[in-house]
């Protein structure tokens, strides 16, 4: 294809991909000129044409608008200025089409009234700040008047739901359901009450102090220690591994105000093994049964699923380390 060459508009069109109309209308609607014509009257085009043609071609398929094109070509704005522009806006409609696809798994998956696809519709819809509204009126009204520990409703409050800048439909469907849980008079109800049962006035009038805070953390370090320790491979007999756990059960039964061996062997006699289907003591059961399924949810939203896999695992480590020193309530 020589640069001086002109041709016609047939061979253009096929150059191009676009129809011979399609290259006369955008010709008549001066976004691209013939270069010159035949004595017959037939429209040629040069090398120069054709590549704008092409490009034209490949705008108006990203959406572009013909006035917004004619703006580029005259130079009246930039090919990333305009890019920018529609990348913005085929954001907004990926989110909206997101949404959407949420709204209708759902409906499929619920088999949802009228009346319930119009509050999905709302809920999808809601900003990050009335999400953390609708969450902070559910702890709000599950601790009003109770006397719980402050430092275990502000754990609590922190499992939230951060649902991403571009959610998945996964992610959606699961803040859907979340937040129609959450919305739940039974579920808010059966929460509150559990509280209620579980959390004695002896001890909301011994509230955290600092001291049981600092444990707290101390507790949190041990837990960081044996998630490096069983990344890193080290079976639970291992030295590092007895030592973690010695500290770990230390820490526990001073805060339980406990004998450190009696607990270790209490703790050492539980098999561990399969965790995720152990039988806790009664209110551990009641509470994993509320808990399970907002847990779970926020896990999926927060795409931290994996995450929940590996502190299990880890717990899970650190128990058979509690189970395998020979020596309950030491490190040797």
């Amino acid at each position: 294809m020589d640069d001086n060459d002109l041709y016609p508009i047939g061979d253009v069109a096929r150059r191009t991909g676009l129809s011979v109309s399609a290259i006369r209308f955008y010709s008549d609607a001066g976004i691209i000129s013939p270069t010159g014509h035949t004595q017959a009257g037939y429209r040629l085009y040069d090398i120069q044409a054709i590549a704008r043609l092409e490009l034209v071609r490949t705008l108006r398929e990203l959406d572009a608008s013909l006035d917004e094109i004619r703006r580029l070509l005259a130079d009246e704005t930039t090919l990333a200025d305009l890019a920018a522009t529609h990348l913005t806006l085929v954001e907004r409609q990926t989110r909206r089409l997101h949404a959407r696809r949420a709204v209708l798994r759902t409906i499929l998956k619920q088999h949802s009234t009228t009346e319930q696809v119009s509050l999905m519709h709302k809920l999808v819809s809601m900003s990050d700040d009335d999400r953390e509204r609708l969450l902070d009126e559910f702890w709000n009204e599950i601790v009003d008047g109770l006397e719980v520990r402050p430092v275990l409703v502000e754990r609590l409050r922190e499992r939230r739901p951060n649902l991403p800048e571009d959610p998945s439909t996964e992610q959606l469907e699961a803040w859907i359901e979340l937040a129609d849980l959450v919305r739940d008079d039974d579920f808010r109800r059966e929460v509150r009450d559990f509280f209620h049962v579980t959390f004695s006035a002896k001890l909301a009038a011994n509230p955290a102090g600092p001291v049981e805070v600092e444990r707290s953390k101390q507790r949190e370090a041990i837990v960081q220690e044996a998630r490096e320790a069983y990344q890193a491979r080290l079976t639970p007999d291992s030295p590092q591994a007895q030592d973690i756990a010695a500290r770990f059960v230390a820490s526990l039964a001073e805060t339980a105000g406990q004998d450190a061996v009696e607990l270790r062997r209490r703790m050492a006699a539980v098999d561990y093994t399969d965790m995720d289907g152990a039988r806790p003591p009664r209110h551990v059961t009641r509470f994993a049964e509320l808990f399970t399924r907002y847990n779970s949810l926020v896990d999926k939203i927060n795409g931290t699923v994996q995450d929940k896999q590996e502190n299990v695992a880890v717990m899970k480590w650190l128990m058979t380390a509690v189970k395998e020193n020979p020596h309950p309530g030491t490190g040797v």
